[in-house]
């Protein structure tokens, strides 16, 4: 087992500070409302040591939101820990032994409106872990929120194969870029816009062997430059949701509904729907003959004997700018392919005579409003090339690391 389990700038937590700091805790409830990651892994591990339910609270909520978020959970109560209790170091290879209270609660992102409590037994939570001796030497970065999904899931692949992570989420582009290389990370997964703001087209990491993209469309430009700064690394492009975890994985922006998902996926009106069996449990999820309508809406391939499509935009993320309609997600791939540009973010504003005017918010080198403006005029529409283009140093993201909508 290797000695680390986390890295977070100069200090260093093993295996066995985590299973001592787990024996500190003595009365403890049933909510985590905190940023620090590696304190959220510690209560996480307790709670499966003593088989109580949890509830995960992103730690940028307001005292506002959470008093609102926790209304009709007060049976997460203080849950009593006997003083006595001492595990050791073999207890972290035993975690799924003997559960029957176990659950873990998460909130959606809130992009679509109120965040949903969706709760994951732990067959659920850890579907997509692999675990096997080829992944026993792993190094994950972790470049999530540690309360979210996607987080949680990098977390226990990790954990199940006694892995190091190295924190990098909210770092800066250097910090980033030191620690993957000072700790030979061999694997990360993290959003389009994370590898966007991180890449510089100088620097590779030959020691990555895996790269994951997920929460976003990934394109064909950041494609090209994740091979040039991951040579050796294999890479995945993910679909996965708070209510679902993981669910489809490509090389590209293409998916296919593998064959053992056939009776639980499928597309209507260009939307994805997944069925209710594969779903974590929620009061807030609705569902029509069975099915979640994901809104998702996706753009179907050439027809073969399996279903092939890409993501398109969500159903509620489309711009009403003057009567027509404007995917935002279709304005920033073309910003993006200017040479120059780093990141790009492209959003509606209220305005009273159009419904709505197109902004973007630009990360880019010695550009121009103006040269901006001619280039996309040669591959969109006019009313879909943005009113006001701001140039900005970073970008603002969401509590998930994605762009806003």
């Amino acid at each position: 087992m290797p000695k680390t389990f986390w890295i977070e700038r100069e200090i260093k937590k093993s295996y066995q500070d985590l299973v001592d700091d787990v024996n500190q805790l003595q009365e403890v409830s049933g909510y985590i409302y905190q940023q620090n990651g590696y304190n959220v892994f510690v209560r996480i591990v307790h709670s499966l040591l003593n088989d109580y339910p949890i509830v995960l609270f992103d730690g940028d909520f307001s005292e506002s939101e959470f008093s609102e978020l926790s209304k009709g959970l007060s049976n997460f109560e203080k849950v009593k820990i006997r003083a006595n209790q001492n595990y050791s170091l073999a207890a972290l290879g035993k975690l799924s032994e003997n559960l029957k209270n176990w659950s873990i609660m998460l909130f959606t992102s809130g992009t679509t409106g109120l965040p949903k409590l969706i709760s994951h037994n732990f067959a659920s939570i850890t579907k997509a872990v692999k675990i096997s001796e080829d992944h026993k030497k792993d190094v994950w970065a972790f470049a999530y929120n540690p309360t979210h999904m996607a987080g949680i899931q990098v977390f226990f692949q990790a954990l199940l194969n006694h892995n190091t992570l190295v924190n990098v989420f909210k770092k800066s582009s250097d910090e980033i870029k030191h620690l993957l290389q000072e700790y030979r990370v061999t694997h990360i997964s993290a959003t389009p816009t994370f590898y966007r703001l991180m890449l510089d087209g100088k620097t590779s990491f030959a020691n990555v062997k895996q790269i994951s993209s997920g929460g976003e469309k990934l394109n064909d430009k950041l494609k090209a430059k994740l091979k040039l700064a991951f040579p050796g690394a294999k890479l995945r492009n993910i679909y996965a949701s708070t209510e679902i975890g993981s669910l489809f994985a490509s090389q590209g922006e293409d998916f296919i509904i593998p064959e053992r998902l056939g009776k639980y996926v499928k597309i209507k009106n260009n939307q994805l729907l997944v069925h209710k069996d594969i779903i974590g449990q929620s009061a807030s999820i609705q569902f029509k003959d069975g099915w979640y309508y994901t809104g998702d809406i996706v753009e179907l391939k050439e027809e073969t004997s399996v279903t092939k499509f890409s993501f398109s935009h969500r159903e509620n993320e489309m711009i009403n700018v003057g009567g027509y309609k404007v995917n935002p997600n279709e304005v920033e791939l073309e910003i993006q392919k200017i040479v120059g540009v780093k990141a790009a973010r492209v959003y509606g504003k209220k305005n009273s005579v159009l419904g709505n005017i197109l902004c973007a918010d630009v990360v880019s080198v010695n550009l121009k409003e103006k040269a901006i403006r001619e280039i996309l005029a040669k591959s969109l529409q006019n009313f879909k090339i943005p009113r006001m283009i701001n140039f900005v140093n970073e970008m603002k993201l969401t509590r998930t690391g994605k762009l806003p909508r």
